[in-house]
Formats: structure tokens, C-alpha cells, sequence
């Protein structure tokens, strides 16, 4: 019954968005405290779930810089500072934070985000002014914190804005950072890879495109004559092997004013593709900015936001999907409630 009354909540929402890649929640805003929190009573956007084996606790972190902590799914307590940014460096001293992701690798916990500084402008393009921002990676030895800087202090081109890096061990065992170069800056946005050292305290040689907004048969908006044609939009990539092997990628655009979740599947099952894309999203319209991660119990379970406007303001909050990765291809099955 608690799963039908969600389905039709969910279905009765009224979605007024705009086509624009911007993360709604402020940044580092000062959050009370709070303990016993459900989940479906936070806001956030671009939810990631670290469920970390060895402390048996789940983690969560997105857009803002905080970080909540639960042992059942269901009850969160937090929010909590843990990323300790160095104000010499290029973000400034008070950074927007945008969808950070925890991973362990190596015995260390590392925190992938988006960092902004507003102050500094590096472009113009099509009447926007495009600000300093790019993905970056922050260490600690515990999952809660705190992550600090490492060696290198710039990842990607300072005059490229790039957003919503992750991370993947590719068939080389190199490790790689996925991010996307934003349509604000080349008007078509881009999913492209990194390789990193092997320590992640920075990046090697180049990016390299992996995929365009307009490859995507789904995603559509408008031009200025109201003529239709892809959308521009690239957010949120995350990577995935099913049962069989197949590397997939969830990544997230607009078919209009929809925000949905599409996936797209690699022939060659390494980053280099080529990326081949299901040729319709695979969640309900406006949720996306997915990801996957499996239960202390063992289910397959997707994290991401739902997404409408209030009063102009965007509204996220993060939800969970069973999913079935047994075959070839994910497979969303249900609203997961904890």
C-alpha cells in the first residue's frame, strides 16, 4: 500500500523547470542539526550512498557539501561539514559544492565534487557568463571526514567548466575520472574521461570525449523558432557493470521540461565505447541525477532526486529504486521504501 500511495504522489506532481544545468540547493548554507531524520524529509539534490561495509553505516552526500549518516535506509542523521577546501586555491575561500560522491579505494575514502568560484569569471558564451568551475577529488581515512586536498590542485582545464566527475577502474586497472564538460561553455555538452594516478591526487594527460547530449535519441527541447532538436544537457554520469558484464552509464537530461534519467551501454564494455543509447529514459519523468549501490541486504538499489519548481525555486528530494542488474541491462523495478 506505503509503495502505491508513493506512485501516486510522485505521479501527481506539477513540473515547471527551465533548460539549465544549475544545481538548486545553496551552497554550505548553515542546516540545523537534526537526528531521525527520513529520508523523503530531506532536501537534496544529486543524492550518492556509500553503504561502507565496514562500519555496516550508509553515507550520504550530494549538492551543498554535507553529509548524512544512517544505519537502516530510512533515518538519516546529519547534515555534516566534511569537505575541508584549501581558500588559497584556485575555489576561493567559500566554494559552491555541487554532487559530491564518497568512494574507498586503496584503504582511503575520496570525495569527488563539483567546486565553483563565483568570483572568478572565465568566459562569455551566448550572453552567459561562464564561472571557474571543475571536478576535483578530496582524500580522508574515514568515510565521514573530514576530506582534504591532495598534491595536485587542479584536475581539469581552468578554462573549461566541467561538472558531476565520478570514478571507475576501467579494463586497463587505471583509474579514471567521468565527468561532463558543460553545454554552457560548447552548447552541446559532453561525457568525457580522465586517467588519474594511481594515488588519485591528480589527473594525467587530457580529457577525452566519450559522448554529445545530441547522440541521445530521448532528450529534446526547443530551439529559438520552436523548431525540436536535442537537448543540450549532460549531467550526472555514473557507471555500472551488470551480472553479464556489460558497463553501462547512467546519465541525466530534459526531454523539454521533463528531467528524466536515461543509461547508455558500452560495445566494447571499457570507457572508450562506442557509447550505444537505450532510446528511452529508464525512470519516471523528473527524477534523475542516478546512482547504484547495494544494500547491507543485498538489493540492488538506485539513488537519485526528484525534481519539480515551487515559486521558481527547484525542489529535490532523494528517492530509491529497486533495480535488476541479472542480465545484459538494468532494469528499474519499483520505488524502494526503507
Amino acid at each position: 500500500m506505503r509503495k502505491i500511495i508513493y506512485l501516486m504522489l510522485t505521479g501527481a506532481f506539477i513540473f515547471l523547470t527551465t533548460f539549465c544545468s544549475e544545481k538548486s540547493d545553496a551552497p554550505n548554507e548553515q542546516v540545523e542539526q537534526r537526528k531521525t531524520t527520513p529520508i523523503d524529509s530531506i532536501r537534496l539534490s544529486d543524492p550518492f550512498i556509500l553503504a561502507d561495509a565496514k562500519s555496516q553505516t550508509y553515507y550520504m552526500t550530494g549538492t551543498g557539501g554535507k553529509l548524512w549518516k544512517s544505519k537502516d535506509l530510512a533515518n538519516w542523521e546529519g547534515p555534516f561539514d566534511v569537505a575541508k577546501t584549501d581558500s588559497t586555491s584556485w575555489m576561493g575561500p567559500k566554494p559552491m559544492i555541487w554532487a559530491a560522491e564518497l568512494h574507498e579505494y586503496q584503504n582511503k575514502y575520496y570525495y569527488f565534487a563539483t567546486f565553483t568560484n563565483r568570483a572568478v569569471k572565465i568566459d562569455t558564451v551566448a550572453g552567459n557568463i561562464i564561472e571557474r568551475r571543475a571536478s576535483h577529488v578530496l582524500v580522508s581515512d574515514k568515510p565521514d571526514g573530514p576530506y582534504v586536498p591532495m598534491k595536485d590542485s587542479t584536475y581539469l582545464s581552468a578554462d573549461k567548466p566541467t561538472l558531476d566527475g565520478t570514478f571507475w577502474i576501467d579494463k586497463d586497472d587505471k583509474p579514471y575520472m567521468i565527468y561532463c564538460y558543460e553545454w554552457l561553455q560548447n552548447l552541446d555538452g559532453t561525457i568525457e574521461k580522465i586517467e588519474l594516478k594511481t594515488d588519485l591526487s591528480g589527473s594525467i594527460d587530457e580529457g577525452e570525449l566519450l559522448f554529445r547530449a545530441s547522440d541521445s535519441p530521448w532528450s529534446r527541447e526547443k530551439d529559438e523558432d520552436g523548431n525540436d532538436k536535442p537537448n543540450k544537457v549532460t549531467d550526472g554520469p555514473f557507471l555500472f557493470q551488470t551480472k553479464t558484464g556489460k558497463l553501462g552509464m547512467l546519465w541525466t537530461s530534459w526531454i523539454y521540461d521533463k528531467y528524466v534519467q536515461g543509461v547508455a551501454y558500452s560495445e566494447s564494455g571499457t570507457l572508450d565505447g562506442p557509447w550505444i543509447q537505450e532510446p528511452e529514459p529508464i525512470t519516471p519523468d523528473n527524477f534523475g541525477h542516478g546512482m547504484m549501490f547495494k544494500s547491507f541486504d543485498g538489493k540492488n538499489l538506485m539513488a537519485l532526486h526528484s525534481h519539480k519548481s515551487i515559486n521558481g525555486r527547484f525542489h529535490r528530494v532523494p528517492h530509491l529504486f529497486e533495480v535488476d542488474l541479472s542480465g545484459d541491462k538494468l532494469v528499474v523495478i519499483e520505488p524502494f521504501i526503507p
